[in-house]
Formats: C-alpha cells, sequence, structure tokens
C-alpha cells in the first residue's frame, strides 16, 4: 500500500499542475454522479455540471487557504490564535462565497428560480444556514485534501531522512575502509622491498599477490557484500605475503569450512587478522603462531582468529588495538545491525577474537 502512494505522489511531484487538475476533475465527476441519484427525475446534467462547478470554487479556495496558507504559516509556527482567527475569518467568507454562487449564479443559469427572496443582507447574516449548510460540505474535502498533503510531506520527509541515514551509513563505512587500507598496504609493500634487497625467488610472486590483494580492495569491495569465497582468497594472499619474513618461524594454521559461498561484508576478516600478525607475530620473538577457524552456512557466520603473544601488550599497543577492534564494531553494527556478536579473550600467552554472524537474519532485513 506504501508503494502504491509512493508511485502516486511521485507522479504529482513530477507533474504537479496536472495532478491538481485531474484531482479536481475527480471531484467534480463525483459530485456529478452523486447528484444524478440525488435529484432523481429532476436531474439535468447542465444543472449539475453548472451547480458542481461553480461549487467546486470555494471548495477549492478553502482547500487552498487550509492547506497551503493556515497550517503551514501559522499552526506549524505555533501561531494558534492566529492560526484559529484566519480559519474562521476565511471559513465565514468562503460559505458566503458558495452561497451567493448558488442563489446569485448557479440557480438563475440553471432556470431554476429562487424558493423565496433572499437579501444579501440575509445571506451575509444567516449564519446558521451558512454553518449548517456550507460549511460540512466545503470544508469536508478540504479537509481530506490537507490530509493527502500531510500524508505526502511525511512520507518525503522518511524517505529523505532515510536517503541522509544511508548516506552517512556509507560515508562512515567508507572511513572506516580508508583507516583499514593504508596500513595494511605500507606493510605488504615493507615486506616486498625487504625481498627486493636479498633479490629473494619470492620477490615476483609477491607482487602478483599484492596485485591480486588491490585489485580485490580497490574494484570489488564497492558493495555492501561480497562473496566468501573471494574473501577467502584474500586472507590467504595476505598471509602467504606476511609469512614471508617470518620463514619458517611462524606457524599460521587457516581451517575453513564453508558449506556454501555466502556473502558477507568486505574486509571485516582482514580487519582481525591484520590485528593478530600486528599484535601478535611482529611482537613475538619466540615461535609466534595464529590460528583461523572459519565455518560458514547459509544462516550462521563463524570466525575464530588466535595469535601468541610474549607478554601483555603495552599500553600504546593496547589504545592501537582498541582503535582497530572499535573500527570493526563500527563497521559491523553499521551493517548488521544487532545480528552480530565479537568477543576478545586475552591472557598472558595468547589473544584471541570470536565473531559471529547471523546471515540469515541480514539477509531478510536487506
Amino acid at each position: 500500500m506504501m508503494r502504491f502512494f509512493e508511485k502516486i505522489f511521485y507522479y504529482q511531484k513530477i507533474n504537479r499542475v496536472l495532478s491538481h487538475v485531474l484531482f479536481w476533475l475527480a471531484v467534480l465527476l463525483i459530485s456529478v454522479n452523486l447528484s444524478k441519484y440525488e435529484d432523481g427525475k429532476e436531474f439535468t446534467y447542465g444543472f449539475a455540471f453548472t451547480g458542481n462547478g461553480l461549487y467546486l470554487i470555494p471548495q477549492i479556495v478553502a482547500s487552498y487557504l487550509l492547506t497551503y496558507w493556515v497550517i503551514p504559516q501559522f499552526f506549524f509556527r505555533k501561531k494558534y490564535i492566529l492560526a484559529l482567527g484566519v480559519f474562521f475569518a476565511g471559513s465565514y467568507l468562503i460559505c458566503i462565497l458558495a452561497r451567493f454562487l448558488m442563489v446569485r449564479v448557479a440557480e438563475p443559469l440553471a432556470g431554476m428560480p429562487p424558493e423565496a427572496f433572499e437579501t444579501n443582507r440575509e445571506i451575509l447574516t444567516d449564519l446558521s444556514k451558512l454553518f449548517y449548510r456550507y460549511f460540512f460540505s466545503v470544508f469536508s474535502l478540504a479537509f481530506v485534501f490537507m490530509f493527502i498533503k500531510l500524508l505526502k510531506d511525511q512520507l518525503d520527509i522518511q524517505k529523505r531522512a532515510l536517503t541522509l541515514e544511508k548516506q552517512k551509513a556509507e560515508a562512515e563505512l567508507k572511513l572506516l575502509k580508508t583507516q583499514l587500507n593504508p596500513h595494511f598496504l605500507f606493510n605488504t609493500l615493507n615486506n616486498i622491498y625487504s625481498l627486493s634487497l636479498t633479490a629473494s625467488p619470492a620477490t615476483s610472486p609477491s607482487i602478483a599477490r599484492l596485485a591480486e590483494i588491490l585489485d580485490h580492495i580497490l574494484y570489488r569491495c564497492n558493495t555492501e557484500f561480497v562473496l566468501l569465497s573471494s574473501e577467502i582468497t584474500l586472507l590467504n594472499n595476505y598471509i602467504g605475503l606476511e609469512k614471508l619474513r617470518y620463514n619458517e618461524r611462524l606457524e599460521v594454521i587457516f581451517n575453513v569450512q564453508a558449506d556454501q559461498d555466502v556473502e558477507i561484508a568486505p574486509l571485516i576478516m582482514l580487519n582481525i587478522v591484520e590485528n593478530a600478525f600486528k599484535h601478535g607475530a611482529a611482537k613475538d620473538s619466540g615461535s609466534p603462531f595464529i590460528t583461523i577457524d572459519l565455518t560458514a552456512d547459509k544462516t550462521l557466520f563463524n570466525f575464530r582468529v588466535v595469535n601468541s603473544v610474549s607478554r601483555l601488550p603495552n599500553q600504546a599497543g593496547e589504545n592501537q588495538e582498541k582503535i582497530g577492534l572499535n573500527n570493526l564494531r563500527q563497521q559491523l553494527q553499521l551493517i548488521y545491525g544487532s545480528n552480530y556478536r565479537l568477543e576478545i579473550e586475552q591472557t598472558e600467552k595468547q589473544f584471541a577474537v570470536f565473531l559471529q554472524i547471523e546471515l540469515k537474519a541480514n539477509q531478510i532485513q536487506t
């Protein structure tokens, strides 16, 4: 139903004048058809179109007065007394206009003599007739017109709010990604530079891995979700580059159990793994290890990364870890809302990050 109204209001927005003309034409045709049943044998199309057409004039005036002047200029600006004054004064004048058009124009044009002579003074002072006979019939349509306009404005406000919220979320996600990508690129280039100084045969494969990583980050991560298989390839390339500078000293175990190639937000796994290398393996002068376990099906995604630590991080290291994980939480919150769980476990010998995402719940929302 809301989509139906949105389509109508969109058409009205791009064809504003035509939509108003069609609206009042429809009102006129409905009024003429109602007159046909109310007047019975006395019905004539000439009087029906003349009378209802002239009666449409005060209805149009009342509708635009109420919708485009009284409500926005006075009521919405909290000028309530002034709004009431303008409304009552306008209502009185519009009812007089309706009465004059019927008695002095419509009935004579239709060849219908008035039932009794009515002076202009009586028209101006007969408040009960103006109120009971004309106010309700004129302003009932005006209130319907106002309601439609207010509904349209409310839908426009909601649409603008959703657009702004989406733009804000996209901007925040871009900011979070720019905070991750330069740091990752800097570390990787340093690794390749070190290999080139020793003329290592691993230099060319490393450049190829980096090219694949950059292709993924620059051209395949512009959407909200990417295939899990592409993210796994990204991790394998990243791990391969990082392991080059550790030789056999670093043990990396990457276990993957994915029944289906589901979709997931890009770079979130890379953020966690990068953190394990930066604050774990890089600072462990002994025999560091990183264990990565990934399981996924069409409803649930689990990702656990455990890395060794030689000692508890110092204050600077803790702050850097907090910044990285806070960025990750913000990214997850923007994309998955409440459909994720991020847990951190830390001891003197290891640091673990566990991420769980309810994929089916997120797919229903999108």
